[in-house]
């Protein structure tokens, strides 16, 4: 019974339907109820759901956690139809059999005895939804930015997460090891450095950054600000969630590398995530040791600064409808940016890397109901079209701005939200948290390994058909295969050449790329293993 109702939880989305209705199917699952009346249950509290939320507005119904529910209300229907057809059909053969009607008879036996297997058949565990194959391996478009060109680098510090999924909260200090957390960083930086020292390494990539996005030939000067944006995509409140965010160790790692390596004072220093909240677990762990880091988010208060926002710093490169113009102060202000994402899937557009985490420096409502995602969706036809994540890559004061990016992969998890609940079958993982970070200078680069990631682990994740077409676009940017073209400050300057390499990996076992088989040659993926494991 456990393993069947795990099942059910896992491969449909429960972790993404409101509280009240996993509150109502944990106490059933609790009571030992079997699996597929769980499921039932579990079916008809998403019509009532469904019903209640979309009726009044019908346009609900396009929101992600409706389209999440639809599939599991169909079911139920599906599951009724075959349920009442199997009656009236035995019903009916019974009244024909009285009247001696033998043909009629065996016409509804057989269609009873067929709708009778439809219910006694049907599994609880939804048909899996895996993912076509549309690309081919190790064909490289675009070029490559970085101190090595299209370089993404994976650190894989075995242990750093231990949570067993059930006891207490995932980003506790007993469950997450900040020295390994500190070690994944340092062996990182080195590697896309090509350095031996953490100073060396961050003088290389502020140099890096100064000449070939604002034609300096210096490093990081006194009074300069960096702003680090963060995922905290799955919070409410300052208070703290036990859904997947921005893992507060590697937040402190990062700190402590800043400014006892780079040099960079602490009052110089944003963590910030405008459209959501600092919760306390991250807020007291690094306040508490750098108490003169600003921290910004959508609210303010409690040590946080409330975010305000520059009007219209983004008016896209097309009519890009009711999607908000404005950016964070503190971005646009900023000298540099560092972009730290999560690893994770998403309904609508399949993933949630580096391009989708610069959704979170806009104007946009902490309530994600309340915002607009015009053309964040790939054509489900894998037709080329505008995509509003290229010009998030391409604007001067996001993608341009960034120096370094940074993929959390700590936990990671299939879904956008809910707490992390998938261990990785994928090597060298051996079915336990993923216990890594990427790094790259190329935003292209990093988020198509990320992406291989997902595809690999995740095949019947949402969306995830043609979920690369973003990064087509952002590197072909100067002529993008949507004849699009970009140019987000509208300024009349449009994006020429590329933003970054893409491509996929040879296959899921080697994660050989075109950089590995054939160095200067598409994206490299330096894989480190740190710690015990080494």
């Amino acid at each position: 019974m456990e393993n069947k109702y795990k099942r059910i939880i896992n491969e449909n989305r429960l972790r993404q339907l409101p509280d009240w209705i996993k509150r109502i199917v944990n106490y059933f699952s609790n009571l030992r109820i079997p699996a597929k009346m769980i499921f039932l249950i579990l079916s008809v509290l998403s019509t009532i759901w469904f019903i209640i939320r979309v009726i009044p507005k019908p346009s609900r119904a396009a929101y992600p956690c409706m389209r999440i529910t639809m599939p599991v209300m169909s079911g139920l229907l599906a599951w009724l139809f075959s349920v009442t057809a199997s009656w009236m059909a035995f019903r009916k053969a019974k009244q024909y059999l009285l009247k001696s009607g033998y043909i009629a008879f065996s016409v509804f036996m057989i269609l009873g005895v067929f709708f009778s297997m439809v219910v006694l058949t049907s599994d609880t565990k939804p048909a899996r939804a895996d993912i076509n194959p549309w690309f081919e391996a190790n064909k490289p478009i675009g070029s490559g930015k970085g101190i090595f060109p299209g370089r993404v680098v994976w650190t894989h510090n075995p242990g750093t997460a231990t949570w067993d999924g059930n006891t207490g909260y995932w980003w506790e200090d007993k469950y997450i090891d900040q020295n390994k957390t500190d070690v994944l960083l340092e062996k990182a930086l080195l590697g896309i450095s090509g350095k031996d020292k953490s100073d060396e390494a961050w003088n290389s990539l502020f140099l890096y950054s100064n000449q070939s996005k604002r034609n300096l030939h210096r490093g990081y000067q006194e009074g300069e600000k960096i702003a680090v944006k963060i995922n905290q995509n799955n919070t409410y409140s300052q208070t703290n969630s036990e859904e997947i965010n921005a893992t507060p160790q590697l937040v402190l790692s990062l700190l402590k590398s800043l400014i006892g390596h780079a040099g960079v004072p602490q009052e110089k220093i944003t963590v910030f995530d405008a459209s959501r909240y600092i919760t306390d677990n991250l807020y007291d762990k690094c306040h508490s040791i750098y108490p003169d880091v600003k921290f910004v988010d959508n609210a303010g208060g409690n040590g946080r600064i409330k975010a305000d926002y520059v009007p219209d710093a983004i008016p896209y490169s097309v009519d890009n409808g009711r999607l908000t113009r404005g950016l964070a102060t503190c971005a646009v202000e900023a000298d540099y940016l560092i972009n730290m994402a999560l690893l994770k899937g998403h309904v609508g557009q399949g993933v949630t890397l580096c391009a989708k985490n610069f959704y979170g420096v806009t104007s946009i409502d902490s309530d994600w109901r309340k915002n607009a995602h015009n053309n964040f969706d790939q054509n489900r036809d894998g037709s080329s079209r505008y995509m509003t994540f290229a010009d998030f890559m391409g604007h001067k004061d996001l993608g341009q701005k960034t120096m370094l990016f940074i993929i959390d992969a700590i936990y990671s998890n299939k879904y956008v939200n809910g707490k992390p609940s998938f261990k990785w079958n994928l090597q060298p993982f051996n079915q336990e948290w993923p216990s890594s970070i990427f790094v790259s200078q190329d935003i292209v680069a990093i988020d198509a390994v990320g992406t291989d990631f997902i595809l690999a682990e995740w095949p019947d994740a949402p969306d995830l058909q043609y979920c690369d077409k973003y990064l087509e676009e952002a590197a072909l940017i100067g002529g993008s295969p949507s004849g699009t073209i970009y140019d987000p400050e509208r300024d009349g300057t449009p994006l020429i050449g590329s933003l970054g390499v893409f491509e996929h990996w040879n296959n899921p076992v080697d994660k050989k790329y075109s950089g590995n088989l054939k160095p200067g040659n598409g994206i490299e993926l330096q894989y480190i293993l740190c710690g015990e494991g080494k």
